[in-house]
């Protein structure tokens, strides 16, 4: 059977309820260099992925490779310490897993971070893009983790992807920067996800930019494909780590070690605009704030 179907997920979510007292109704997945958030939670309890059954694990430095349960701001949480990505080799359904599980757990809203290479000029290493929409290079290639039969149970068979990025949370997010004083550093745009490892050639940053996009990354996109499937609302945002290379004259060279030290950098301010948005959910989501 297929990596994710209702039955597995099932019983890793039940695996875990019977472990934790904590009943999560917001899930939070870390990015690179952006783990943090975790060790915010309070009363914290971890599950290492290679302790639960049937769980990916992360094979990416920067990554810690466990799941955090706990609260923050009074909001039951569950947090992914490192997430999965189409690079290192996973199918794609195996990749997006923990989002089903998560929903079969009782959680109503994702909150996702990652490191992406800025496309749009007007962008400084840095700055953090909140997600307004996205570019899904793979799913042009037939490789989306929906595909193969759908159970019903999840979500549609064609579920709508022009609201994936929840408009409300956008706003609220413009919000709470402009209070803590960081719209100096907030910027909006679309999310151009790529397979990776290998960062993009020089004509495809060209391209990706012509095409509309304004941060190019490796992750996110599958994960939230498969949350707005399963009726979760879903916010978004890049920290961006590095410049796309626009021009053959240029000496920069993309490197991990950059994303990492970047988002060393800026990843305190990250967590204080999550924690204050969270701080800031109501737990009616008629009723958002």
């Amino acid at each position: 059977t297929a990596a994710g179907n209702y039955e597995e997920c099932r019983n890793i979510a039940d695996w875990l309820l019977n472990r934790t007292q904590v009943r999560p109704t917001v899930g939070i997945v870390c990015g690179s260099g952006l783990g943090g958030l975790a060790g915010m939670l309070k009363d914290p309890q971890v599950f290492k992925y290679s302790d639960i059954p049937n769980f990916p694990r992360s094979t990416v430095h920067g990554h810690a490779g466990q799941l955090v349960f706990g609260t923050l701001k009074g909001k039951p949480c569950v947090c992914m310490q490192g997430r999965f990505h189409l690079y290192e080799g996973y199918p794609i359904q195996k990749i997006t897993l923990p989002m089903r599980v998560f929903k079969l757990m009782g959680v109503e809203t994702m909150i996702m971070t990652n490191a992406a290479g800025g496309l749009n000029q007007d962008f400084k290493v840095g700055d953090i893009m909140i997600i307004k929409d996205h570019v899904n290079m793979p799913g042009f290639a037939g490789n989306n983790p929906l595909t193969g039969p759908n159970d019903e149970r999840f979500g549609v068979r064609f579920p709508c992807m022009s609201d994936a990025y929840d408009r409300e949370l956008q706003q609220l997010a413009h919000d709470v920067a402009t209070e803590l004083g960081y719209s100096d550093f907030l910027r909006e745009g679309v999310y151009c996800v790529l397979g990776g490892p290998s960062f993009e050639t020089i004509a495809e940053c060209r391209m990706l930019h012509r095409l509309g996009g304004d941060a190019v990354g490796m992750s996110t996109v599958h994960e939230v494909i498969v949350a707005r499937h399963a009726g979760m609302r879903c916010f978004a945002m890049s920290l961006i780590t590095n410049r796309a290379v626009m021009d053959y004259d240029s000496q920069e060279r993309a490197n991990h070690e950059e994303v990492l030290e970047t988002s060393g950098q800026r990843s305190k301010q990250m967590e204080k605009l999550v924690t204050t948005m969270l701080d800031r959910l109501d737990n009616d989501k008629n009723n958002s704030f």
